[in-house]
């Protein structure tokens, strides 16, 4: 079937096999074209296929020459009916990983669920042992409690007062004003439930019970910080208390391995083009205006690039991991570094409709965006038809 951007609001309804599989080629070439990592050889990563978790599994398999399993909650494919892009990605990873003799198996289902951690575990036992690396990077928006049955939903609100600020309609570029009702009820509560630490405590914990932790394992989560023009919504938001609780976790978690010398750490990482950052207010017009001063500067990062120098330069140099003074691993430097964040600001101010295509990078973001579902990716023929059903290798 030829296959096209089906757009409903954030989100793209349909996704290219084809696209994807380039965009996971693309990603490996520049794993290799980096050079050999002395990392972990026995991985696992919860929420492997996109974004930060899909750069992970590639990273280690093709940097790290490690078996990885991959787990991850995505749609099948249907005749007539494309998959979702990570089924697409995780297929494509699997069939590069094999043909290079990489051990590579996925799971797909619900994460959080205690059948999902139960079969995992169960393959992690037959087939590798123990792993030495369990990468935490779930972005779901829903969680049923496995103990207590109860659904979570977590929200991205502001607390106490209203946040006002402009943000950007990436598709059509007009930048307006967006207010943001501030959090109640059961609503913080509800998104630390979610997005905070406890799901990645309860897998660290499921794994040390049965043994299948290696001695010296580590353990990395993904956040975010950002800055002060988005704090109000995002770092002292809901979201925020959620990330707060996810590094908490961190030490909690390294105290519970110490029998093992295991570590946990939380990477906070540089703000990227997702599915999620798309949907968030103010998040769009952010993104936009970085990526514009970020690649002037010749030093942005996309997905792979981070978590290739995450890797190489902060998990796996044969040191001690560099932290900040709360514990964290810091690859949003770049990000982050005052001059950019100077710019940004001045930048801020400027931006309206009309000449934010000169001072941002709206086409870069639209790119991006697009890039995600499998869609303009340089080398891939749209035109032509493609097979929506891709199969995934240890699943099929």
């Amino acid at each position: 079937m030829i296959i096209e951007p089906r757009m409903r609001g954030f989100i793209c309804t349909t996704s290219h096999p084809k696209g994807c599989e380039q965009n996971v080629k693309n990603q490996i070439e520049y794993i290799k074209s980096k050079g050999a990592i002395d990392g972990a050889k026995k991985v696992l990563v919860i929420g492997a296929s996109t974004g930060f978790g899909l750069a992970s599994r590639i990273t280690s398999a093709f940097g790290c020459d490690a078996a990885t399993i991959g787990v991850f909650f995505e749609k099948e494919p249907a005749e007539g009916k494309t998959a979702s892009p990570g089924w697409y990605n995780s297929a494509a990873f699997e069939t590069e990983a094999h043909k290079a003799g990489l051990y590579a198996k996925s799971i797909n289902g619900d994460a959080f669920s205690n059948e999902i951690k139960k079969q995992t575990l169960a393959l992690i036992k037959a087939d590798l042992g123990q792993v030495d690396l369990v990468i935490y990077s779930l972005a779901s928006p829903v969680r049923m409690h496995p103990e207590t049955g109860v659904l979570h939903r977590s929200t991205l609100k502001p607390i106490g007062d209203t946040f006002t600020n402009k943000t950007v309609d990436f598709h059509s570029g007009i930048v307006s004003e967006i207010s943001i009702q501030p959090s109640s009820g059961d609503d913080i509560e509800n998104t630390v439930a979610v997005m905070g630490g406890d799901d990645w405590s309860m897998w660290i914990e499921a794994l040390k019970a049965e043994n299948l932790l290696a001695n010296g394992a580590t353990t990395v989560a993904y956040s975010y910080i950002g800055p002060s023009l988005t704090e109000a919504v995002y770092r002292k938001g809901t979201i925020g208390r959620a990330k707060d609780h996810l590094e908490a976790t961190a030490f909690s978690i390294t105290e519970s391995l110490k029998a093992i010398a295991g570590k946990a750490f939380v990477s906070v990482n540089k703000a990227l083009v997702t599915q999620a950052s798309s949907a968030i207010p103010v998040i769009p017009l952010y993104i936009s205006l970085l990526y514009k001063i970020m690649k002037e500067q010749g030093i942005h990062e996309g997905c792979i690039e981070q978590i290739q120098r995450l890797y190489q330069d902060r998990l796996f140099t044969g040191n001690e991991v560099p932290v900040d003074e709360k514990g964290r691993i810091r690859i949003d430097d770049l990000e982050m570094r005052p001059d950019v964040q100077a710019k940004i600001a001045t930048l801020w101010n400027e931006a309206v409709s009309e000449n934010l295509g000169e001072i941002g990078d709206l086409e870069g973001y639209r790119k991006d965006f697009y890039n995600l579902f499998g869609f303009d990716v340089e080398g891939v023929d749209y035109k032509a038809d493609a097979n929506e059903m891709m199969l995934i290798e240890s699943i099929a």
